[in-house]
């Protein structure tokens, strides 16, 4: 199951909370997940990295761990403005590659979209079960 694979391929971007994480043994997906605004404020005190790339982060787990996809799909799905399974499972097919494939057009990718009307329909029924 991919929450406990440990952090790695996490985009440069998060370079400082890496580091962070990984010096607090924060390692895992699961465990990302499970800290606390209060533990993330004391993470972050003193540092070169952001409350708000950590709670990125946290939200990308929070998709891995309950719909058990891949960083890149976790990812995407939260640049696009989807912060829970209640938003996703909220949306037809039709919206969700509508919402995401907006996203992916303005970053100007070129590539083929990464969630098509099926991921789409899977990701709704997952999140639909995984509702928290």
């Amino acid at each position: 199951m991919t929450n406990h694979i440990f952090l790695k391929k996490i985009p440069k971007s998060f370079y400082q909370e890496e580091k962070i994480l990984l010096s607090n043994n924060i390692k895992t997906w699961n465990s990302l997940l499970s800290i606390t605004d209060e533990e993330i404020n004391k993470m972050i005190y003193g540092s070169l990295g952001s409350v708000r790339n950590i709670k990125r982060l946290k939200c990308i787990a929070y998709f891995i761990c309950t719909l058990n996809i891949e960083l890149n799909e976790a990812a995407l799905l939260m640049h696009s403005g989807l912060i829970s399974n209640k938003a996703i499972s909220r949306l037809s097919p039709e919206e969700l590659v509508k919402k995401t494939g907006r996203f992916e057009r303005i970053l100007k990718t070129g590539r083929i979209p990464i969630i098509d009307l099926q991921k789409a329909h899977v990701l709704i029924e997952k999140a639909k079960k995984n509702i928290i």
